[in-house]
């Protein structure tokens, strides 16, 4: 089983710069890939992108592709998610959701979340 936090969210002005950590327990997290997702108030939850177990594979929504990146420290347990270029279109709540092996860009796909953090860009 994997428990999952996240942290890093805040209040940053569009065009700025935040990076997201996922902090995981649990001994098998270099074998589960990791997602985020966003929840804006009214609307559905929202793939950011996902890297598989192994670090190879990455996957990037739409809205978010060019502008975020993730990647994960095995050793430190965590995964991140950087994100440039900010817009007021990326504030919601941030999720981070992990599952075995392989990445997915369905919330339904994910065994594992986060509570979420806040991020708020101000334009």
């Amino acid at each position: 089983q994997v428990q999952l936090q996240e942290s890093g969210g805040g209040l940053v002005q569009a065009g700025g710069s935040l990076k997201l950590s996922c902090a995981a327990s649990g001994r098998t997290f270099s074998t589960y890939a990791v997602a985020w997702f966003r929840q804006a108030p009214g609307k559905e939850r929202e793939f950011v992108g996902a890297m598989d177990w192994s670090g190879l594979s990455t996957y990037y929504g739409t809205s978010t592709k060019g502008r975020f990146t993730i990647s994960r420290d095995n050793t430190k347990k965590t995964a991140f998610l950087q994100m440039n270029s900010l817009k007021a279109e990326d504030t919601a709540v941030y999720y981070c959701a992990a599952r075995p092996r392989e990445a997915f860009t369905t919330v339904q796909a994910y065994d594992y979340w986060g509570q979420g953090t806040q991020v708020t860009v101000s334009s």
